[in-house]
């Protein structure tokens, strides 16, 4: 082994939580790691959650039958996660059911057809699962379809999950990151560039009203029906309303269309240093902040963010359906 292997094995032995992504090629190879996988957390009586697509799920569905049932939930990654900042909250709010066992949980949070966007994404939250779970008693494996995505997709999955199950064996990723390293990476990632000609709203306290009235009435005139369109502009207001909060008590909203998604993005002057705002579950009495962004992910289809040393750009995207 390398000196970084070597470190890596000692903080796994020193550290429950475990976290290896599953390279597969076929369906053959993904029943043998991720099959045998919940056979054995189920044999042993630990709580299993799968969320994995739509067609991997039903695949298990017959590799699984009936067996322990009451053990075992099934969920469709492509709605638990549409938005991927959604997954991480979801996979806490499992293990916290099951206080004082060892959650086995298997995510598969990237498929073929997420958009470039989804990627940088989902690919954040892939390394923030190592900051949200250290010290906890899970293990969350993450398969990638190595023949159905692109080299640069599996190549980040080296880099973000200490543990690489490859081959029909077990090793620690000699490319794996630290998770702020990794996620200031993602921040330093250009956003694709909105529209020409697309009109700015600059707010500041006192105009959280106008920016409701704003996002409401440009929602609607592009035809974005209620209940999306209502979510869409709770979405917006969180969001300026942080601007404001946290934001030097300022910020700019621009709203446009891509395709079938409303897209508003919200620029002020913050920054945000928690790498896990927005993906706790917030409690009633929460005042760090992190409940607003929290809210924008449980209500949009894509959250974009960008930290920079000159401030924080959101991008809340909301779909017709």
């Amino acid at each position: 082994m390398t000196r970084s292997e070597h470190a890596l094995v000692e903080q796994r032995s020193s550290d429950p939580f475990v976290h290896p992504a599953l390279f597969y090629r076929n369906p053959g190879e993904y029943l043998a790691g991720v099959g045998r996988f919940v056979d054995g957390a189920l044999g042993a009586g630990d709580p299993v959650l799968v969320a994995v697509p739509g067609p991997r799920l039903e695949m298990l569905r017959e590799h699984l039958g009936d067996a322990a049932a009451e053990h075992l939930a099934l969920v469709d990654m492509t709605e638990f996660g549409r938005n991927p900042g959604r997954i991480l909250p979801g996979l806490r709010d499992f293990a916290d059911r099951h206080p004082g066992r060892t959650a086995r949980i298997v995510g598969e949070p990237i498929w073929a057809r997420r958009s470039p966007a989804e990627l940088v994404e989902a690919t954040r939250h892939e390394a923030l699962i190592n900051t949200a779970f250290a010290g906890r008693a899970a293990t969350v494996l993450c398969p990638y379809d190595v023949l159905g995505l692109p080299a640069r997709v599996c190549a980040d999955a080296r880099r973000t999950h200490p543990v690489l199950w490859e081959d029909g064996r077990e090793r620690p990723s000699p490319h794996y990151t630290d998770p702020r390293a990794l996620s200031a990476e993602c921040d330093a990632l250009p956003l694709t560039p909105p529209p020409p000609h697309t009109r700015a709203l600059a707010f500041t306290t006192g105009d959280l009203g106008e920016v409701r009235h704003h996002a409401d009435t440009w929602a609607s005139a592009t035809g974005l029906g209620m209940p999306r369109r209502g979510d869409f502009v709770l979405a917006v207001a969180e969001a300026a309303a942080n601007s404001i909060a946290h934001g030097g008590g300022h910020g700019t909203l621009r709203l446009w269309s891509d395709g079938p998604s409303r897209v508003a993005e919200i620029r002020d002057g913050g920054h945000l240093t928690d790498l896990l705002a927005g993906r706790r579950r917030p409690t009633l009495d929460s005042a760090d902040g992190g409940r607003g962004l929290w809210m924008m992910y449980q209500l949009c289809d894509l959250v974009e963010t960008r930290a920079a040393s000159a401030g924080l750009t959101v991008r809340l995207h909301m779909d017709h359906s």
